[in-house]
């Protein structure tokens, strides 16, 4: 009989703790419905939600002090184990998620480049973080690949893009020094500077380096650096050939090899730029995690109403934050809707 009431026992205090454990995670759901942005706190307070279910369950047993001592040690070595183990398991994704939120070094929308993959953070979770590539695909790599692996982060204040060319001694360091410059200009970047890199044996190195304030336009304004670079070192007769060039054919003296240069015509203002194209996640990624700043900023200045409206200094302080109250709490209706739409769309594609 006392074993029937002990089994009875344990499987009430089972099924009550798993009740808790459900509910608990239905309102979980429910509330960060409308905060996807915090779906890390969630999925740690739900991990710490059963490791704690476990831990009570093992206290409330009916077993005598002597085994549950035992089941309590064997659980404590269970953690420590899997903590330990965490460097090769979905538990060290985990910790190396918590690490990277922690540190804040990058988030989504920004231009990462870690081993051999480079392109924008498109969606950052516990155990991965999702990049979309130049060529539009998305590639997911575990936290831990992050935290183990240099990680260069584009700063969003602006970067410096560069060209590499290669041109002979016959040429005046000047001149191309001026030339190189004036591309930079043309394509729209700011403070150029040329580097010599190297002297070789038969050719010059030289590397012209320009700031570009709009990451947004990395592709496009990389591809036009480039272009500008051969048109203005063409135009006045240069040739990016080293002088180790050989061709098998036979030409006359005097023959350079210099494509004619046309005349560019400006882009379409209706076709998209190769960024947007290329980055579509990843933008609108970074888009809402601009908003949930902003959400977050109105959120703190509700808060400080609050405090004014408890203690107001005189009658019309209270009034000004009631009513700044007010309209700001509409703008966070009016933001949560807007980022449940976006991610909405997010997830779609």
């Amino acid at each position: 009989m006392t074993a029937v009431f002990s089994i009875v026992q344990i499987v009430l205090t089972t099924f009550v703790l798993g009740a808790i454990l459900y509910f608990a995670n239905r309102r979980l759901a429910r509330y960060f419905s409308t905060r996807p942005h915090l779906k890390i706190r969630q999925q740690l307070i739900q991990t710490a939600g059963i490791v704690v279910a476990i831990l009570f369950l093992i206290l409330l047993m009916p077993i005598d002090t002597g085994m549950r001592d035992q089941l309590l040690r064997l659980y404590g070595l269970v953690i420590s184990a899997t903590i330990a183990l965490s460097s090769t398991t979905f538990v060290g994704n985990m910790v190396a998620g918590v690490m990277l939120r922690v540190i804040g070094s990058c988030k989504p929308g920004n231009y990462i480049t870690v081993g051999d993959y480079f392109g924008r953070i498109s969606e950052m979770d516990l155990f991965h973080t999702e990049i979309q590539t130049e060529e539009r695909d998305l590639t997911t790599l575990p936290n831990l690949y992050l935290v183990t692996n240099p990680v260069r982060v584009m700063r969003t204040s602006g970067t410096l893009l560069s060209v590499d060319v290669s041109l002979g001694y016959d040429v005046a360091r000047q001149i191309v020094e001026e030339l190189l410059k004036q591309a930079a200009n043309d394509a729209g970047l700011e403070k150029p500077y040329v580097q010599i890199r190297e002297l070789g044996d038969f050719s010059v190195s030289y590397q012209v380096s320009a700031l570009l304030k709009d990451v947004n336009k990395l592709l496009a304004k990389r591809r036009e650096l480039r272009a500008r670079t051969m048109d203005a070192l063409h135009s006045e007769g240069i040739e990016i050939v080293s002088p180790t060039f050989m061709n098998t054919r036979t030409v006359g003296k005097g023959k350079t090899f210099i494509g004619a240069v046309a005349k560019e015509s400006m882009p379409d203002a209706d076709e998209p730029s190769p960024d947007a194209l290329a980055f579509d996640k990843a933008a609108k990624a970074e888009s809402v995690e601009k908003l949930r700043e902003t959400l977050a900023e109105t959120e703190a200045r509700i808060k400080a109403c609050d405090e004014i409206i408890a203690r107001p200094p005189n009658d019309q302080a209270a009034e000004a934050a009631q009513a700044e109250k007010e309209e700001l709490q509409s703008r966070v209706e009016r933001l949560n809707s807007l980022i449940a739409r976006k991610e909405e769309k997010i997830s779609k594609d």
